[in-house]
This record gives C-alpha cells, sequence and structure tokens, in this order.
C-alpha cells in the first residue's frame, strides 16, 4: 500500500501488547521485526514469504516502560516525552481542542465560551494525565450539554464558570495536591513518578509500644519495601547523631504507611521520604512546611540520583510546594529544565542523609509530643 521498501510505521502504545496466548506471541514477532541481525529476512507466516524490513523505520510510543519486555526496549532507543504543564495544556485546549469540538457538534464558537479559569478547574479536579485526552472527552462532554440547551431553545450562560462543572461533569474526581500541617511527626511529603505524570505522596510513620517490630503498608512493591528497610536500619545506626537513644528502637513497634492503598506502588526513590519521616517520628520534631523531598538512600545514608525530576517538579508546583530536596547528582537534570518550570522552587542539593535532615527537620517539636523512651 505504500509504495514504498523504507516506510515509516508507527506501532502505537506498544506497552499494552500482551503476551503469549492461543493465537500467537505478538512480543516475539516484534522482537524479530525490530531486531537489526533479524528483520533483513523476516518472515511472514501468514503470507509465508520472506520480506527485507531493514529499511522500514519503526517508531513505537508507550505510556509507561514497565509492561514493556526488556528485551523489546533493548532494540530501542528511548526518548522520554515529559507531560504538559497546566498552561500548556489551557493553550492547547484553546487552541486546538475546543475548536475541534465544536466545530463537530455545530456548535459556533460564539455559543460556548472557555475561560481559562474554567479550563484549569476541568484539568485540576476531572483528569490527571501526562497528555490532553481526558481533558477533550471533557470539553466534549460540556459542549453535548450546550448543544442540547441551543437545539431546545433554552437559555443557558454561554461562558462556562467553574460553579457550572459541578452540574455537567458531576463531583470533582479529583483532591487538589496540597501539602499536609507539618505540626504532625512522622509525615512527609515525597514526590512519585507515574504513567500520568508526577505526584506527590505522603510516607505516614506511628510508633506503638512493643518489640522493634517495623510493618508496611499502602499496597508497596518490593523495591520499595527495601527502601523502607535500608532507611530503618540507618536510622538505628546513626541514632545518637539525631540525640536518639539506641534502646529507644527495642521498645517500639513502627507503622511505616502510604496512604491510596489501593494503588500499587514502587520504586527506590521515596527513600529519602521514609527516612525523614522515621527520623521525625522518633525525635517528634517538626517538618520543615511546604517541602517535598525525592531520593534513593543507601546503608551508608548516600542520596542517589532518581529519574522523572521534571514531572516531580510539576506536581510539586501544582501543591505549592516551595523547597525540594534531591540528590546532588540530580543538579544536572534541573539545569534542563526550562526557567518558567522551576520558578518559584527552591532546590536543596544534598549528598548524603543528614545534610537532608538537618534541613528537612526543624529543632522545634510539635505541639503535644509523645514521650519516647
Amino acid at each position: 500500500k505504500v509504495k514504498s521498501s523504507n516506510p515509516l510505521f508507527m506501532l502505537d502504545e506498544i506497552d499494552k501488547v500482551s503476551g503469549s496466548n492461543y493465537s500467537g506471541d505478538p512480543q516475539a514477532a516484534l522482537l524479530e521485526i525490530l531486531d537489526p541481525e533479524q528483520n533483513i529476512a523476516f518472515h511472514d507466516n501468514y503470507l509465508e514469504v520472506d520480506y527485507d524490513l531493514s529499511r522500514v523505520l519503526f517508531i513505537a510510543t508507550a505510556n509507561t516502560l514497565a509492561t514493556v519486555h526488556p528485551a523489546l526496549r533493548d532494540r530501542m532507543e528511548i526518548i522520554e516525552l515529559p507531560g504538559y504543564l497546566l498552561e500548556e495544556k489551557i493553550e492547547i485546549a484553546k487552541r486546538h481542542l475546543i475548536p475541534k469540538q465544536l466545530e463537530e457538534h455545530g456548535v459556533l464558537d460564539t455559543q460556548v465560551l472557555f475561560s481559562n479559569k474554567v479550563l484549569a478547574a476541568i484539568i485540576e479536579d476531572y483528569t490527571r494525565e501526562a497528555g490532553v485526552r481526558s481533558l477533550e472527552k471533557k470539553i466534549a462532554q460540556i459542549i453535548r450539554n450546550r448543544a442540547k440547551y441551543i437545539a431546545l431553545g433554552e437559555k443557558f450562560h454561554r461562558k462556562t464558570e467553574p460553579e457550572d462543572l459541578n452540574e455537567v461533569l458531576g463531583p470533582p474526581r479529583y483532591q487538589k495536591e496540597r501539602d499536609i500541617n507539618n505540626d504532625v511527626a512522622g509525615v512527609v511529603t515525597g514526590l512519585a513518578w507515574t504513567s500520568v505524570g508526577g505526584e506527590i505522596l505522603f510516607i505516614e510513620v506511628s510508633l506503638s509500644k512493643g518489640k522493634g517490630h517495623l510493618k508496611l503498608t499502602g499496597n508497596l512493591g518490593d523495591v520499595m519495601k527495601e527502601s523502607a528497610s535500608i532507611a530503618f536500619e540507618y536510622l538505628k545506626s546513626h541514632a545518637q547523631l539525631l540525640d536518639i537513644s539506641p534502646e529507644i528502637f527495642e521498645n517500639w513497634n513502627v507503622h511505616l504507611h502510604v496512604p491510596e492503598g489501593a494503588t500499587p506502588k514502587d520504586g527506590p526513590s521515596a527513600g529519602i521520604t521514609m527516612l525523614t519521616a522515621l527520623a521525625s517520628a522518633f525525635t517528634q520534631r517538626k517538618v520543615r512546611d511546604k517541602m517535598a523531598m525525592t531520593g534513593e538512600i543507601t546503608l551508608r545514608g548516600k542520596v542517589t540520583p532518581v529519574g522523572g525530576i521534571k514531572e516531580k517538579i510539576l506536581a510539586a508546583k501544582r501543591a505549592k510546594i516551595k523547597d525540594i530536596i534531591i540528590s546532588k547528582e540530580n543538579k544536572k537534570d534541573i539545569e534542563d529544565i526550562k526557567g518558567d518550570y522551576i520558578k518559584g522552587l527552591n532546590f536543596v542539593y544534598v549528598d548524603n542523609m543528614m545534610e537532608a535532615l538537618d534541613f528537612a527537620l526543624l529543632k522545634e517539636k510539635v505541639k503535644n509530643p509523645m514521650k519516647i523512651d
């Protein structure tokens, strides 16, 4: 059909490709197609012919690399595209999505109006995505609602306001991201990177009389559980630096929880957040307000770099975070980010956990502190 031996093929959402089943193994076929050592003589079992695919340029897209087969990833050059800023989504909606949906529904641009304020409300309260697919659906839903009034000749407000959204789209699906009151010991704000962009997460630690057991909840993966164990062991081995008696750990059970338990969570980047939460719980010291952090830790307390920095920064800005603690080795990632993305943020670059704790924990204790002995 393309009448060319070197076309460009787009493989959309390759992360959705399933493994072997009764009808064959699509991943095995993709391995053969994408491998430059094999695709010179690719055999099509349906047509029963060999064909040279070595001149074809393949571009694949994926929402997440986690579900892409490792062998497939090895045969690709990975280019990570960050999500859109709130301001970018609003501009895309005004320039492309709204005109497209108005035309498809036969509505004039003078009959339905969207302000920046209402578009921001739709993005923050009704969609949670790196792109704009859900945003377009919500815009179409509002235009259909207005088209009904136009068809029936009924009166309606041409300009959609944020207070109209509840009637048309229902109650908000997502809660606005915000930092928590710092007058609670053992609660620290972290930054996470998901397939839909960056998010903030809270690490919560509570203590109860016991025999030094560590309990982890919140649907955590193996890597995240290991990070919690490393954080706890580091705190125990460096307790005296924080004026914590080493004997205390034998008398208290520790419960570490990450909210939204229905959502699976994994990865090493919450290590620094977990250790800060544990230190705050055992010292009963306040955590700095409007602060978040991300970074992997080692048993020696070194803070190592993590990925998804730009997406995490966007999440921090949405939550009105002011200070972000990250590894010194991530400084190069910050320098590559446009100034608009990091405006108003203070980055604290640390090499080890004691530097992070010195900044994150205030000398002041929380109101009504627990007596830890």
